[in-house]
């Protein structure tokens, strides 16, 4: 409980979501002791031990280990300001390096439709080190007995390592125009964005096989029916996943009659 003389040990782990185990295991290797003791001898937390607590489990999350976190922590040279910046440095590096992991995620989930045939070392540095090669048996559990499939099959049998380069370039930059579009406000059917989702359905068609427009309709349903392709956009921008599928949408109702 919270008292004058401090946080009991049992507060502290429910505040901070942690065991009183962890907490008796930072204490013991004097990462963060305490500042007070009951007469009985019971720890007592207080404000700024809650504090360094919170720097304790940020650095953690990170991946940092306990020894590492003790030297930043124990740095007398750097200001809480300072952490502050370090942290703000750190969260954004992080978050950029998953921004690149959902973009190759994305990859590696068109791979599960498309086959690659690429070597296992050429998948992993090509889509990144979260490519898992039993998403194209998946994919071909899916898939295996379509036109698309067959078709895909044949022409990406004879890609090699520069065009999955070039096509990955091709869709990095069209996500980046479509998140472009959907941060401005334009209208997932208005003429920018159907014109995005028309460029997504001849991207497909030109790379792996004859994107109808009926095709490009179930493909824009899976990316709100499967939880990993709805990520992928989510993490680009969140919203992005159902716009791109009212783009889709608005863009087959748009050019029915045409084929293009």
């Amino acid at each position: 409980m919270n008292t004058a003389d401090g946080y009991a040990v049992g507060a502290v782990a429910r505040i901070a979501k942690v065991t009183v185990r962890t907490l008796h295991h930072y204490d013991e290797i004097g990462l963060l002791s305490p500042r007070g003791r009951t007469p009985a001898g019971y720890r007592r937390y207080d404000e700024a031990d809650l504090g360094r607590l919170q720097r304790i489990l940020f650095y953690r999350e990170l991946g940092f280990p306990l020894e590492e976190i003790a030297a930043i922590l124990d740095d007398d040279s750097v200001s809480p300001s300072e952490h502050l910046r370090r942290q703000h440095r750190l969260l954004t590096d992080r978050i950029a390096h998953l921004q690149q992991l959902a973009a190759a995620v994305e990859h590696a989930m068109e791979a599960e439709k498309m086959g690659i045939q690429l070597t296992p070392e050429e998948k992993f540095e090509l889509f990144g080190e979260h490519y898992r090669e039993e998403w194209e048996t998946e994919a071909e559990q899916r898939w295996g007995d379509t036109a698309a499939w067959a078709e895909s099959q044949r022409r990406t049998g004879g890609y090699d390592k520069a065009d999955w380069e070039r096509i990955k370039t091709e869709t990095d930059a069209l996500n980046a125009r479509l998140v472009e579009a959907f941060t401005a406000g334009e209208p997932a059917d208005g003429g920018p964005a159907t014109d995005l989702a028309e460029e997504h359905r001849r991207h497909i068609r030109d790379n792996f096989y004859d994107c109808t427009f009926e095709i490009h309709r179930g493909i824009a349903g899976m990316y709100l029916a499967d939880p990993r392709f709805t990520q992928v956009y989510e993490d680009l921008a969140p919203g992005l996943a159902r716009w791109l599928h009212d783009a889709m949408l608005a863009n087959a109702d748009r050019r029915i009659g045409g084929q293009a």
